[in-house]
């Protein structure tokens, strides 16, 4: 009886600690490509998250694939 307290009280601790760290919730996501009459191709992404303790992390990310040449 005693082991499944214990059991009971470490899954309830664990449980608990989970809901309040949380995780990070994604606020805003965008994604825009062009290419160009040379094929090139650029995309642009833009990601904007908050954390669980109320702080908010914009993140851009740009990237350039160029086609290959025969």
């Amino acid at each position: 009886m005693k082991t499944k307290i214990k059991i009971l009280a470490m899954t309830s601790a664990v449980a608990l600690s989970v809901l309040l760290v949380g995780c990070d919730r994604t606020v805003s996501h965008e994604e825009k490509s062009t290419v160009k009459s040379d094929g090139t191709v650029k995309t642009q992404e833009k990601t904007v998250t908050e954390k669980s303790d109320g702080t908010v992390i914009k993140t851009e990310e740009t990237k350039k694939t160029e086609p290959v040449k025969p």
